[in-house]
């Protein structure tokens, strides 16, 4: 075989080698860049919310008598329809202004952390996404040059979990109880 048929194969090889360890990529993990910034391995467990305004993603890990909270991706919904095999644009704004996606870091004894703002990136639903639901899918992003925590940064994951409920609660002074006030 030439010189160029095994550079061909090779890179043939290399190919279907690297799509099979994206394919092959377990639930709840993160990975990137970020871990620069901080340890994203030993995920310990994952929590999916959801409200009619937004998605939120959270992991955490088991740190001695701490809980860290890795990192939390929170995904304004506002006019978008996510729905399992939807790509929604991570990067960018909504339609009223507000950041797309936003990511935060808390690790015990350590200040809460936002990152930067998002760049680009995606992130997609392969089932459930709604309350009561498994929920399943990943996402991957950067962040934005320049300043600020984790600017130039990037940060993947993969998520598998029950969506929790992320309604409103009752408003501050709203009576809760269902007996009439005297």
């Amino acid at each position: 075989m030439s010189l160029a048929g095994r550079a061909v194969m090779a890179l043939g090889l290399a190919g279907l080698l690297g799509a099979g360890a994206v394919a092959c990529r377990g639930d709840n993990e993160l990975s990137g860049s970020v871990s620069e910034l901080f340890p994203v391995t030993d995920v310990s467990r994952v929590e999916i919310r959801r409200n009619p305004e937004a998605l939120q993603v959270s992991y955490f890990r088991n740190n001695g008598l701490d809980v860290d909270l890795v990192a939390r991706l929170t995904v304004d919904t506002e006019g978008v329809d996510l729905k399992p095999g939807t790509k929604v644009q991570l990067g960018g704004t909504t339609p009223s202004g507000r950041d797309r996606a936003s990511v935060v870091h808390v690790a015990a004894g350590e200040p809460a952390r936002a990152f930067t703002q998002v760049e680009r990136g995606d992130l997609v639903l392969d089932e459930g996404g709604n309350v009561g639901e498994a929920t399943r899918g990943d996402f991957s992003l950067s962040f934005k040059k320049g300043d600020g925590y984790g600017a130039g940064r990037s940060m993947e994951g993969t998520f598998n979990s029950m969506a929790l409920d992320a309604g409103f609660g009752p408003d501050l002074g709203d009576v809760v109880v269902d007996a009439p006030a005297p």
